[in-house]
């Protein structure tokens, strides 16, 4: 049988035979179609990685404009400001935590704004100021010492009530004394009534490595303290003037807050700290007990709210992270900080 017929009548047992090519068509391999279905293949996953990949990246970039649009709205919430619009009659309270400086949540503005939105809320019966903190800045512990007496003068009718918890001492306790009555913990820590300031000297480690102090001034005493030059008696016994000068505003202002109740005691104004029982015994607190009883016995009115500015998330986490350290590491070694604690 001729090739022809077999490729005419497959039926009669023999396979089919490939399409021969024309006469100027030359025969393709069968390797080379293999070859091109698994490039068309290849081609055709790389496509689908591509828009798998876009996907991706389509959703990563939402994700991102997520996140900074929710970091734009952490910075710009308002301060916290406690239940300030509370129904019915009850007592404010205020937190003075940490550090009292200017940078820190226990600065002046913070406090003073707290205790302004208390008394001037109708329903606020008293308020009370919650204190844990080791002291700070006279200059902030000063402000809100002022705020207080102020406000009390405006409105008589609510009393002030101070609480120390773990620690009220130094310009805790300057501000405390501005309070109609001081209540703490019998293991409480309370007074320090002293002033300290305290820098470095790096004299000697320059000479042991051989750096040359190099300092340029116009005026006298404008290189004043200077840590990295010789200390001069002269500028430490001025320093200490200021340091004396301070110390007695302090005592002046616990003197007026405190009155006659206050033991005739030299060790009062020295610097010590005393626990809630001894201070109770020297007249630095009127009694023992916690904010809740302070407001449930002493006030007659135990429902509490929060007049207190708080930090926003942000600022909590950057703290948490620690980049503040850094800030107050270097200030402690270049300056002589003036402190009540």
């Amino acid at each position: 049988m001729s090739d022809w017929e077999s490729d005419k009548h497959p039926e009669w047992g023999d396979k089919p035979a490939e399409p021969r090519p024309g006469r100027n068509q030359p025969r393709v391999p069968p390797e080379t179609g293999r070859d091109w279905k698994l490039i068309e293949k290849l081609v055709m996953s790389l496509q689908s990685e591509q828009r798998r990949s876009r996907r991706w990246g389509i959703f990563f970039k939402l994700l991102t404009f997520a996140y900074l649009f929710s970091l734009l709205a952490i910075v710009w919430s308002p301060f916290d400001g406690g239940l300030t619009a509370a129904v019915g009659k009850h007592t404010a309270l205020v937190e003075v935590n940490g550090p009292i400086a200017a940078d820190e949540l226990a600065s002046a503005d913070s406090i003073a704004g707290s205790l302004r939105s208390a008394f001037e809320q109708e329903d606020v019966v008293a308020v009370i100021l919650r204190i844990n903190s080791p002291g700070g800045s006279p200059v902030q512990s000063g402000y809100i010492y002022d705020e207080i007496k102020r406000l009390r003068g405006e409105h008589p009718e609510k009393k002030v009530y101070a609480v120390i918890s773990d620690i009220g001492a130094s310009g805790a306790y300057y501000i405390a004394a501005a309070a109609d009555e001081i209540y703490a913990n019998r293991a409480s820590l309370v007074g320090s009534i002293g002033v300290v300031a305290g820098g470095f000297g790096f004299t000697g480690v320059m000479d042991k490595l051989g750096v040359e102090r190099r300092l340029y001034t116009a005026g006298e005493n404008k290189a004043f303290l200077d840590p990295f030059s010789p200390e001069q008696e002269r500028e430490v016994e001025f320093w200490q003037s200021v340091l004396k000068n301070t110390h007695q505003q302090f005592i002046e202002a616990v003197k007026k807050g405190r009155g006659d109740r206050l033991a005739d005691d030299e060790r009062l104004f020295s610097g010590l700290v005393w626990s809630g029982e001894q201070a109770l015994e020297l007249g630095l607190i009127d009694g023992l007990g916690s904010a809740s009883h302070v407001a449930r016995q002493v006030i007659g009115q135990e429902d509490l709210v929060d007049y207190s500015q708080r930090k926003g998330p942000l600022r909590d986490l950057v703290d948490q992270l620690g980049m503040s350290f850094g800030q107050g590491l270097a200030g402690q070694l270049v300056e002589s900080r003036l402190e009540l604690r």
